[in-house]
């Protein structure tokens, strides 16, 4: 008998007692191999003593005191940290306790950036079929993956989707990685000139895809191409780094290794490790200048914001992935996971693609590698292959609706940066276990 509200009413999970590095340990002794990081949230594992400390230090000293009457020492340190390495002219932090309400607070500024500079007829968002934004309605309204925005589109602000740089799918025999990239960036101009540019806030979109598409990262080019779009017509770029930033494709900023800087950048999951809830919505100086020289306040804010105990954790992750080297670890580990994957899955009948960047890996399944034909979606196939894979000791993270929302499936790998070769070995075994097991 439970009173908790399970994600899924016919599901009984385990109950997790005890976090060991990259291991999660259920109250019957057995142990899993984290190789999803959860939801790309446990970069540094489970059992980070300096991490737990620093919790630990702040609860003695103030758990909480509200923003709307104080700061406090480690927010600011954690603000002062972040900005040290972020993209170019990006220059305030916004402290949120998620992913989704650093998305809302994105694209609610946006909104305000424009009305303190007389432009009100600013109302809409531009993003990409096949992305993920968060659960919240202006969120979930900006994303473009039509299985989750479905039950909830009557509630939903209009949004329009332009197609992923998905380069497995979208490509044309004998188009360049360069030619393709400039094609679907340049859907962006095309759909500004249909809405009128007047009227659009901004674009939205991961660097790199993450849950609805299994780690797609973009061709050369294509996000100059983007920045170049924005520019032009007077638009902000909001990038949404909540699952592939803080470290996890090999860069602290995802968007670090396109050679662009957003208006806008979000991050969560890995700014807190999993340790606190935490996350934050970062802006350029001309926004916040704008707010500052206008109004002089962003009509936004929750109760929990920047939270000390949450950033206190942070700014000991951050640390670490920073001046700790661990974002570099997770770019070098990322190759030997690549390249144990490919070994393993390069030849697989049903493995199409195998793609990524850093720790932050996706392989899609199919019916057929010729032809790219993806599985019935009436198998569910990535549901088998879930079930199957934690059955042999692993946590991965596979999708169905990869292709459109309804057809495809994929698994998402995105593991601790602390994993050892050995522990790759493992997590490439297991999952090799769990696509005998499940598939057709």
């Amino acid at each position: 008998m439970t009173h908790v509200f399970p994600r899924h009413t016919k599901a009984r999970p385990p109950v997790a007692v005890r976090g060991d590095g990259p291991y999660i340990h259920d109250r019957d002794g057995k142990a899993y191999l984290d190789g999803s990081g959860g939801a790309a949230v446990s970069c540094l594992g489970h059992s980070d003593p300096e991490v737990i400390a620093a919790i630990k230090a702040q609860a003695d000293r103030i758990s909480f005191a509200h923003t709307g009457f104080f700061t406090s020492d480690p927010a600011e340190r954690l603000a002062d940290r972040l900005i040290a390495h972020a993209p170019e002219g990006i220059d305030r932090v916004y402290f949120v306790s998620g992913g989704s309400e650093a998305v809302e607070a994105a694209l609610k500024l946006a909104r305000q950036y424009f009305l303190e500079r007389g432009e009100p007829d600013r109302t809409r968002f531009i993003a990409r079929r096949q992305s993920y934004h968060g659960n919240t309605l202006g969120a979930l309204a900006t994303g473009g993956n039509a299985w989750r925005r479905e039950p909830f589109a009557p509630l939903m602000t209009d949004s329009s989707h332009i197609a992923p740089c998905y380069e497995y799918r979208g490509r044309e025999d004998g188009e360049t990685q360069e030619a393709y990239g400039q094609r679907v960036a340049d859907e962006l101009e095309a759909e500004l000139l249909r809405l009128g540019p007047e009227t659009v806030i901004g674009f939205v979109a991961e660097p790199v895809v993450g849950a609805t598409a299994g780690a797609v990262p973009p061709v050369p080019g294509y996000f100059k191409r983007i920045r170049e779009i924005c520019d032009q017509y007077g638009i902000l770029l909001i990038l949404d780094e909540v699952m592939c930033g803080m470290g996890r494709t090999g860069t602290l900023f995802a968007c670090e290794q396109d050679g662009i800087a957003p208006d806008i950048v979000t991050i969560a999951k890995g700014l807190g490790a999993g340790y606190q809830p935490v996350g934050a919505m970062l802006c350029s100086a001309a926004i916040y200048d704008a707010i500052e020289g206008g109004s002089g306040f962003f009509q936004h804010g929750h109760t929990y914001i920047g939270h000390p105990l949450a950033c206190a954790a942070a700014d000991v992750v951050v640390e670490k992935l920073t001046d700790g080297g661990m974002t570099e670890r997770a770019a070098r580990m990322g190759k030997v996971l690549e390249a144990a994957l490919v070994d393993r899955f390069g030849q697989h009948p049903h493995v199409g693609d195998i793609r990524g960047r850093g720790m932050f890996r996706g392989l899609e399944l199919v019916a057929d590698r010729d032809t790219k034909e993806p599985f019935d979606p009436g198998a569910a196939v990535h549901k088998a292959v879930k079930a199957a894979a934690f059955e042999a000791g692993l946590i991965c993270y596979p999708m169905g609706g990869t292709i459109d929302g309804r057809r495809g499936d994929h698994v998402l790998l995105a593991p601790p940066f602390i994993l050892t070769e050995d522990q790759i070995d493992e997590l490439v075994g297991k999952l090799s276990t769990a696509l005998d097991r499940a598939l057709p």
